[in-house]
């Protein structure tokens, strides 16, 4: 009698092993990455990011270098690599290139911080995201610390890559590669996206899309009674397929509410054109741009990190992290239906 037992007791665990790979096997494996992106972690990055220590992140000044070198530790430390080799992160973007391109005065040299992970199946074909790594720095003894603009999205384009990386070391993608953009002198007049783009590390002509992070941790008027949203802008700009695939994969994993006020052709304040994403567009890459909108703390010294909403913060880039995650990894390239065809001229 105890062998009969002994016997179904190994059949049970057998089957009940079976049943839990089986289930392993099922999960889906955007939600599992997705999960280790959290409230906690978040915080822990921007109360750094955007403390006093590195003086408002002023395009070229010290406390702007002691950002990106934050940033390059941080991929170092999680083993992602820089796509030009040996620990070299950082696209420099010269003084004299500056000059000729600011509109705001005098800037030092700076640079672009660019991260990689290679992928698995169609590595050509790059997903940028980005984010903005500067803010403007110190005025009349004030730091403006820039938690939201741009901290928010700085810390969850770090998290995003964490949660690549680790699926890209568990074998599970992603297909298509994907570089993490940190660009400097958004504040400047978009220089650093602007830099990049016209030498850019990969060709545009593979650059699949832009998903562009500006401002994703806070609350404006117009949603304090309904905080679970996020304007997107530019989504349909250049390919209904991205917009499509934005919208369903919302609705499958997020349910936030996806506000399009500031995606309207006659919106007075545009948007669209004022961050790192617009320099993408114009090359005919088709971007999303996720952002929460302004707030009173917007471009002032009040803007720390105490008071981004981080629950709001985490779902934002979940969000993100999915949209990125489903379009490196479907079968077939987005398709920019609505590219311009820029006709060749003759001499």
């Amino acid at each position: 009698m105890k062998k009969i037992v002994l016997f179904a007791s190994v059949l049970s665990f057998i089957a009940c092993g079976s049943s839990k790979n089986t289930m392993d096997e099922n999960i889906d494996q955007a939600v599992k990455y997705a999960s280790t992106i959290t409230a906690k972690d978040l915080g822990a990055h921007l109360f750094t990011y955007a403390s006093d220590d590195f003086e408002g992140r002023n395009t070229g000044e010290p406390g702007q270098k002691k950002a990106v070198e934050y940033l390059k530790d941080f991929y170092i430390a999680q083993g992602i690599k820089s796509p030009m080799g040996n620990n070299d992160y950082f696209q420099e973007v010269p003084e004299e290139w500056l000059a000729n391109n600011s509109r705001r005065g005098k800037l030092k040299a700076s640079e672009n911080l660019l991260a990689f992970i290679e992928g698995s199946e169609k590595p050509e074909e790059i997903i940028v995201i980005s984010a903005h790594l500067d803010h403007v720095g110190v005025n009349n003894g004030e730091i403006y610390n820039g938690a939201d603009d741009d901290g928010s999205g700085t810390v969850a384009l770090l998290e995003i890559a964490e949660a690549f990386k680790m699926a890209a070391d568990a074998g599970k993608g992603p297909k298509r590669s994907i570089l993490f953009l940190h660009v400097t002198g958004e504040e400047k007049g978009l220089l650093g996206s602007k830099y990049y783009t016209q030498n850019p590390t990969f060709p545009l002509a593979n650059t699949v899309c832009n998903l562009n992070i500006d401002m994703i941790g806070r609350i404006d008027a117009r949603h304090k009674e309904d905080p679970n949203y996020v304007y997107l802008i530019g989504s349909d700009k250049l390919s209904t397929e991205l917009h499509t695939l934005s919208e369903n994969i919302n609705k499958k994993y997020m349910n936030i509410n996806l506000d399009y006020k500031y995606n309207d052709e006659n919106d007075p304040n545009r948007f669209y054109y004022r961050s790192d994403h617009y320099n993408f567009a114009k090359n005919n890459v088709p971007i999303i741009f996720y952002f929460n909108g302004t707030h009173v703390d917007y471009h002032q010294p009040t803007d720390t990190p105490d008071k981004i909403n981080y629950e709001l913060l985490e779902n934002r880039a979940k969000l993100v992290f999915h949209t990125a995650w489903e379009i490196a990894n479907k079968e077939t390239r987005i398709i920019a239906d609505k590219a311009e065809v820029k006709k060749e001229t003759t001499r």
